[in-house]
C-alpha cells in the first residue's frame, strides 16, 4: 500500500496524529483519469499544435437532449433533493428503455439512477464486498475503473483474457480457472471497450451458464449499447437472467456523447430473486443512501432524452463512426508500427497492437505514448493502462478533419522514429508488419 505522508507529522513541536489514506493512492494509481490527465503534463504548449483529441471537434449530442435539460431547469421541478434510488419517472423511463426483448420485464423498482456509469461501478463493487476474502473477475484488457474501485474496496482482482484470434471472445476456460470459492462476480463489457467487439447471443449464453456454474453474479457494462455500427446486433445480458443474476450498468454518456452530464443507472435483472435473497439489493440501496445523488435536473430530463431522441440521430452518428473506421484502416497503411487485428463493430476507438521492433529507442507502449504527446500533442491511451502491454487505444469519435490530423501526426511521428532499413535484421518483424499492413 502507498504511504501518504509519514506515520506522524511533527511540526511546531506538535506530533500530529493524522495522515493521508494510502488506499486512495493505490486506487487512484490505476485509474484511466490519473494516467490520461497526467499525459497532458508532457504536452509541448509552445509547438503551435492543438491537443488532440479535442472536445470541439467530437460528435455533438442531439438538440432533443439539450432541450430536455433546459426544460428541466426552466420547470422549477428539479430544485430539491432527489430520493436516493432516483426519481420515479427517471427509473420508469430507464426500465422502459432497457426492456426491449427482455423475457422478464423490469419495473421502476428494479432500476437505480446513478451519477454516471462510474458511480454505478463503485456502488455495485461496494455492495458485493461483504466477504473480506472476496475476489472479482475482470476482463483483460478492460476498463480500469473496476480495478481502481476493487482496490479501494479491498476486493481482490483476478483477470480473464479476451482472445484477439477469436474476435476478442472471453476465454471461458481461463475465466473458470481464475475463480474459486471466494469469487463473487464477473464483469462483462459489451459492446466492448477497448476492443470494439460485440458479443453474440450464443457466447453470452455460455457466459451466463459459466456464472451459474460458479455461483456468481454477472455485472454487465452496456454503456456503449447505442454505439454499434457493425453487422452483429447488440444483445443485452439481461436476457439470460433466468440462468444467472445480472446487474446491468449503463448511461447516456457514450450514446448521446455527453460524458460530462454524469447520469447513468444500474438495473437488477434477477428473475429468481437471488440477489434480493442474498442481501445484495439491500446493500445497493444502503450504498445509495451513503453517496451523493445524481443531479435532479438530469434525472428530470432523462425520460425526455430516452423517449424523444430520434433514431436518425444514432444512425447518422454510427454511420460516421463506420466511415471513420474505414478511413483509419486506410491511413494505418502508412504507419507500420500500428496494427488493428479486427475492425471494430462498436465504441469510438481503435484497439491497436504496437510493434516496437520497427521503432528506434522506443521500448513499450507507455514510452510511445509519452513521446507522442510531447512531440505531437496527440494523446493515445497506452495499453498497459487497460491491462495489455504494447497495445494503444486511439479515439476516432471525431470529425473527419480532426481524424486526418490525428493520422498526419502519427505518420510524422513514425517517420522520425522508424528504425532505418539498414538496422533491420533479416529475421526481424518488419517483413511480418509489411505483410500485415498490406492485408489491411
Amino acid at each position: 500500500m502507498a504511504s501518504n505522508g509519514n506515520v506522524n507529522c511533527t511540526a511546531n513541536d506538535v506530533v500530529w496524529q493524522f495522515k493521508g489514506n494510502g488506499a486512495t493512492s493505490d486506487a487512484a494509481a490505476v485509474t484511466l483519469r490519473k494516467l490520461v490527465f497526467g499525459m497532458f503534463k508532457n504536452c509541448n504548449f509552445n509547438n503551435g499544435k492543438t491537443i488532440l483529441p479535442s472536445t470541439t471537434h467530437s460528435f455533438k449530442t442531439c438538440p432533443e437532449a439539450e432541450e430536455a435539460v433546459a426544460a428541466a431547469v426552466r420547470s422549477g421541478m428539479a430544485n430539491s433533493y432527489a430520493p436516493s434510488p432516483g426519481i420515479f419517472n427517471a427509473r420508469r423511463a430507464v426500465a422502459d428503455y432497457l426492456n426491449g426483448e427482455l423475457p422478464t420485464k423490469l419495473g421502476p423498482e428494479d432500476v437505480y439512477i446513478t451519477g454516471g456509469c462510474n458511480q454505478a461501478i463503485e456502488i455495485v463493487l461496494d455492495s458485493l464486498a461483504g466477504n473480506p476474502a472476496a475476489n472479482i473477475l475482470l476482463p483483460n484488457p478492460g476498463y480500469p475503473h473496476y480495478d481502481a474501485r476493487a482496490t479501494y474496496t479491498g476486493v481482490e482482482v483476478r483477470k480473464y483474457d479476451l482472445l484477439p484470434e477469436r474476435d476478442f471472445e472471453i476465454d471461458l476456460d481461463g475465466l473458470e480457472a481464475a475463480a474459486d470459492k471466494n469469487t463473487v462476480a464477473l464483469v462483462l463489457i459489451n459492446p466492448n471497450n477497448p476492443c470494439g467487439n460485440v458479443y453474440t447471443y450464443d457466447h453470452l449464453k455460455k457466459v451466463a451458464e459459466m456464472a451459474r456454474k460458479l455461483g456468481i453474479v454477472v455485472i454487465s457494462d452496456e454503456v456503449y449499447d447505442k454505439v454499434v455500427y457493425g453487422e452483429r446486433p447488440f444483445v443485452p445480458m439481461g436476457i439470460f437472467a433466468s440462468i444467472a443474476p445480472v446487474i446491468t450498468l449503463g448511461s447516456i454518456s457514450k450514446g448521446w456523447v455527453v460524458p460530462g452530464w454524469r447520469i447513468g443507472w444500474m438495473a437488477i435483472n434477477d428473475s429468481n430473486s437471488i440477489l434480493k435473497q442474498a442481501g445484495v439489493v439491500q446493500s445497493i440501496e444502503d450504498c445509495l443512501d451513503l453517496t451523493p445523488q445524481p443531479s435532479f435536473i438530469l434525472q428530470e430530463a432523462l425520460p425526455e432524452i430516452l423517449e424523444k431522441t430520434p433514431k436518425e440521430y444514432f444512425a447518422k452518428k454510427n454511420k460516421a463512426m463506420k466511415r471513420n473506421v474505414e478511413r483509419s484502416f486506410e491511413r494505418l497503411r502508412d504507419i507500420p508500427c500500428l496494427f488493428c487485428p479486427k475492425k471494430p463493430e462498436s465504441c469510438s476507438y481503435l484497439w491497436l497492437r504496437l510493434d516496437t521492433s520497427v521503432l528506434d529507442n522506443i521500448k513499450n507502449d507507455l514510452e510511445f505514448c509519452t513521446k507522442l504527446v510531447s512531440e505531437e500533442s496527440l494523446v493515445l491511451v497506452p495499453g498497459v493502462a487497460l491491462g495489455a502491454k504494447n497495445w494503444v487505444r486511439i479515439s476516432i469519435g471525431t470529425e473527419e478533419s480532426e481524424l486526418e490530423e490525428t493520422y498526419d501526426r502519427l505518420k510524422s511521428f513514425y517517420g522520425r522514429h522508424a528504425i532505418s532499413k539498414e538496422s533491420i535484421k533479416p529475421n526481424g518483424h518488419t517483413t511480418v508488419n509489411q505483410r500485415v499492413v498490406a492485408v489491411i
